[in-house]
């Protein structure tokens, strides 16, 4: 890409920044940039294969690459050892720059520490903010989680809900650990928490299913994970509740339920940000050494999306950028 289209890119993109301080199949890897870019970037998350937030996360990292004429490698993996072997992987390769979500810190912390050493620019997104610093990244884009759940909480509490069921589809995982304790500071009291597999919908549709005919008290269901959202809605119907649900995170679905009433609000992290933004940081490292932050994490959420804005999100979202 010439050099003045570059920069012309990069002013575009450098309003992002400042807004954002207030998938391919799992495994597999695709090519965003632009062909003979002159840096080279792998991207490793832990979404799974299918995940439509993470394909939304992809599709930014992709238009970063286009836009600065940067090659993005987007891979994926949700098992926390297969995902340190494809940050060692790039390593391996030589990148210019590394963008990895961290739900597992703990399992990842000596690959990310190998990239750091190796001199390896990596930028953090998503999940593990508290850690990156401590990693040696250049920086972090996401939102803090417990901020986000205090903000459902008190969502929830507006609704008048009192009796919350926070829904953890992924095991291990700290940072939706960190919404569900963020949730219970935002209602002003605890809620209780129910383990799922995101990767098993239909055992997730049975297991809240029997605890909302268990417990009829729960008045509000909190799901993390837009796809647990849909068979909440659909749990919540075959128990002949009349809990309420939210959600953290966008899809079609969950568009469609704000819309249609059968869900209250969604949570949205702007995902699309987190993979756009780390590459825009990762160029101006490379040609400045910028950073960004001053190592507070860049934000991009939490927003609210329910029934006064969802019908201009969901212009947005059916061009794959919400």
């Amino acid at each position: 890409m010439p050099r003045p289209k570059r920069l012309l890119a990069l002013a575009v993109a450098a309003p992002l920044l400042l807004a954002a301080c207030s998938a391919d199949d799992g495994g597999t890897g695709g090519t965003g940039g632009g062909s003979g870019g002159d840096l080279h970037v792998a991207v490793v998350t832990h979404g799974s294969a299918g995940d439509a937030f993470w394909d939304v996360v992809q599709n930014g990292a992709k238009a970063a690459g286009k836009d600065l004429g940067i090659t993005v490698d987007y891979q994926s993996d949700g098992d926390p050892q297969r995902q340190a072997q494809l940050i060692d992987a790039a390593v391996n390769q030589e990148v210019d720059g590394i963008v990895v979500s961290m739900a597992n810190p703990d399992a990842l912390q000596d690959s990310v520490e190998a990239a750091v050493a190796a001199g390896i620019p990596v930028v953090t997104i998503n999940s593990g903010g508290e850690r990156s610093a401590e990693f040696g990244a250049i920086g972090h884009v996401g939102q803090d989680e417990t901020i986000a759940g205090q903000g459902a909480g008190r969502q929830l509490a507006r609704a008048g809900a009192e009796n919350v069921l926070c829904v953890v589809h992924e095991a291990g995982n700290i940072g939706l650990e960190q919404r569900c304790s963020g949730a219970s500071k935002g209602l002003g009291s605890e809620v209780n928490t129910l383990q799922v597999d995101v990767n098993d919908l239909q055992a997730a549709q049975s297991t809240i299913t029997s605890q909302l005919q268990s417990d009829p008290g729960i008045d509000a269901v909190l799901t993390l994970n837009s796809a647990v959202a849909a068979v909440a809605v659909a749990a919540a119907e075959d128990a002949g509740s009349q809990a309420q649900i939210a959600t953290f995170d966008l899809n079609e679905a969950v568009i469609t339920g704000i819309q249609d009433g059968t869900i209250t609000f969604a949570v949205d992290q702007q995902q699309y940000e987190q993979g756009y933004l780390p590459i825009v940081m990762l160029e101006l490292y490379a040609e400045n050494l910028n950073t960004v932050g001053g190592g507070q994490p860049v934000l991009t959420g939490p927003g609210i999306v329910d029934a006064d804005n969802v019908d201009e999100i969901a212009d947005l979202a059916s061009a794959g950028t919400r």
